[in-house]
């Protein structure tokens, strides 16, 4: 039939949802909004951060949290040398998992290196704050090489 009506309709795919979260991650994001990173106490002793409500190993439920500070250690990184629009930095940067100090688990973040040379496993790192903070992990802007900028 080569002169058929192809038919076709507008698709419009999307997730009209919102997530809510548990008191401990509740108390997280409300936490970065103050300029606090929380951790989680498990079972075994271990402290988890980003905190989860239940433990990863015996899933019983986690409720003692732990104030950590605004330092880590990087432990794997990645170079991104074209960042995407709506990324956390406009220029190059590293994707990391940082170990907060205090913690045993590492959370994914940007690292505002300069350079992949500047970069390493191992290294500290600090938390540069979002000027205006709203209770989500981008109040984290990113990481910095400790020892730079203001805090």
């Amino acid at each position: 039939m080569p002169d058929a009506e192809i038919l076709s309709a507008p698709l419009v795919l999307e997730y009209p949802f919102s997530r809510t979260v548990g008191p401990v991650q509740s108390a997280f994001l409300t936490g970065l909004r103050e300029g606090l990173v929380l951790g989680v106490r498990a079972e075994d002793g271990r402290v988890l951060c980003p905190p989860v409500e239940y433990d990863p190993v015996t899933s019983a439920e986690l409720t003692e949290l732990i104030e950590l500070g605004p330092t880590g250690t990087v432990t794997t990184w990645s170079w991104e040398p074209e960042p995407r629009p709506h990324q956390p930095l406009d220029r190059p940067f590293a994707w990391a998992l940082v170990r907060m100090d205090g913690a045993d688990t590492a959370l994914l973040h940007a690292v505002d290196a300069g350079s992949p040379e500047a970069m390493a496993s191992g290294m500290q790192v600090r938390i540069r704050w979002a000027e205006e903070r709203a209770g989500s992990i981008t109040d984290i802007a990113c990481f910095e090489p400790a020892g730079t900028g203001p805090g």
